[in-house]
């Protein structure tokens, strides 16, 4: 009986999620819109011991996905299986293959050319197809890097090592990955990031198994190395970089390294491991400039436009806008364009400018609280012809009330003040009054054409004031 018991216990954790019950709770949960646009796209395609490997068929599926549902989809996942404690994503541009055909291609795939540790974190691909030579999109601020990491995918230890440091989001790991690609089809290839190398080091010790560690990181003929300035402060895993290292040199092998910073500004690194990534090619990526940033947007663009045949297509005012407002990083424009799409699909229209710019205000380079109540009461009191101290009267004149409505739904809208302050800076009303009058505006522009244009042209004119004074 005892057995049996167990035997039953044995084929219950054994069991094979249901990827159509999953899809199933999917569509619950989540909404058929989303369901449809998103996670209908998802293949499963083949449950480990405790994670599931999953297939998108681009790049910008999984990190849309990922960024937006992965925690609400492993929770969902974890009620069929609580065994499964992580999902990993591979890109599969080929649509019609048959899901044979995929597990044996990922066998294949894994198995020519790449380096990787069984039994850990790093037993998946990190190469990403997607992220390739082809896509990176060139322009003054990248040229530099990109034409040396061509350069040592056509002839290793040409620059060795070969450094590449800029901000966050400026494209380091697409070169890396990029590298990766072209050199794994006659090499063998390791790509890991300083963290996962950290990880590995720390459980290889643990388990007393150094030498197999040893093994995999110096038996490589191009090691890839991302966010190098992770290794920060741990003297021990340096130690053991520092000899990898120079074990690699001396056999030929090719080191590609990426940071945020240039070499002499790491901290808390060994000046040694610092002298060798000076003693190779050192290149940056700097900030995009705005020529650059337009091309990105545009090609972006045309990317969810192949993706999504019914999408909207962005117009020109907005690209150009979104290209000269947004310079901090190139993963940031992406987000903008992002939210834009978002916006278009939810709403089924294109944002105007002046909704462009709510969307995007905290992306923007004019901070949202440089709009204050006293400017939009300014503005709407301008727009409707009145007084402002009519507009903070107790008056409640059809003239009167839909212009406060307005400048309060304005208020809440433009600026991150709470309801009771919007309420106070309308000669101390109460908080209940500003969210009526919010909610009023709000029906009403589903109705009413005219209003809502009025307050598109308000916003436009309020944002643009604050813009010129900046």
């Amino acid at each position: 009986m005892k057995n049996n018991l167990i035997q039953n216990s044995d084929q219950i954790s054994e069991k094979k999620i249901n990827w159509e019950d999953v899809q199933i709770v999917f569509k619950e949960k989540f909404g058929n819109e989303i369901f449809e646009s998103w996670l209908k796209k998802i293949v499963f395609v083949e449950e480990y011991k405790n994670y599931l490997l999953l297939s998108v068929s681009t790049r910008f599926i999984r990190d849309w996905i990922t960024s937006r549902y992965l925690d609400q989809i492993l929770q969902i996942i974890k009620i069929q299986k609580k065994e499964i404690i992580r999902i990993e994503f591979i890109i599969d541009t080929l649509k019609d293959s048959k899901l044979t055909e995929k597990k044996t291609d990922l066998k294949s795939f894994s198995n020519k050319n790449i380096s990787f540790l069984k039994d850990s974190y790093l037993q998946y691909n990190r190469i990403d197809p997607n992220k390739n030579f082809e896509n990176f999109v060139i322009g003054e601020s990248n040229k530099l890097a990109f034409e040396a990491s061509k350069k040592v995918s056509n002839d290793i230890s040409h620059y060795n090592p070969l450094y590449i440091y800029g901000g966050v989001g400026m494209g380091k790991t697409h070169l890396l990955n990029a590298m990766g690609l072209k050199l794994k089809t006659i090499n063998k290839v390791m790509f890991i990031s300083a963290e996962r190398f950290m990880y590995q080091f720390v459980k290889s010790i643990k388990s007393n198994d150094m030498v197999k560690f040893k093994e995999y990181f110096r038996n490589t003929d191009v090691l890839l190395i991302d966010d190098i300035q992770f290794m920060n402060g741990k003297e021990a895993m340096q130690e053991e970089f520092f000899h990898t290292f120079n074990a690699l040199l001396d056999k030929g092998s090719q080191i590609i390294v990426s940071a945020d910073r240039p070499p002499s500004k790491l901290v808390r690194i060994q000046e040694r491991i610092k002298s060798r990534f000076s003693g190779g090619l050192v290149v940056d990526i700097q900030n995009p400039d705005k020529e650059l940033r337009y091309k990105i947007i545009k090609i972006k663009s045309e990317e969810l436009k192949y993706l999504n045949s019914n999408s909207i297509e962005i117009s020109e005012e907005i690209k150009i806008f979104i290209s000269t407002e947004i310079k901090t990083s190139i993963r940031e424009l992406v987000g903008a364009l992002n939210r834009i799409v978002s916006f278009s699909r939810i709403y089924n229209k294109v944002p105007s400018l002046a909704e462009t710019k709510v969307i995007l205000k905290d992306l923007l380079s004019i901070p949202e609280n440089k709009v204050t109540m006293d400017v939009i009461q300014t503005e709407v009191c301008k727009f409707f012809k009145i007084s402002k101290n009519e507009m903070l009267s107790s008056r409640r004149s059809r003239y009167l009330v839909r212009p406060r409505q307005t400048a309060i739904y304005l208020a809440k809208s433009l600026t991150s003040k709470s309801l009771p302050e919007i309420g106070r800076a309308f000669a101390n009303r109460d908080h209940t009054t500003v969210i009526h009058s919010v909610k009023t505006i709000e029906r009403l522009k589903k109705i009413d054409s005219e209003l809502n244009s009025n307050i598109d042209n308000l916003k436009n004119q309020i944002l643009l004031k604050k813009s010129n004074e900046i």
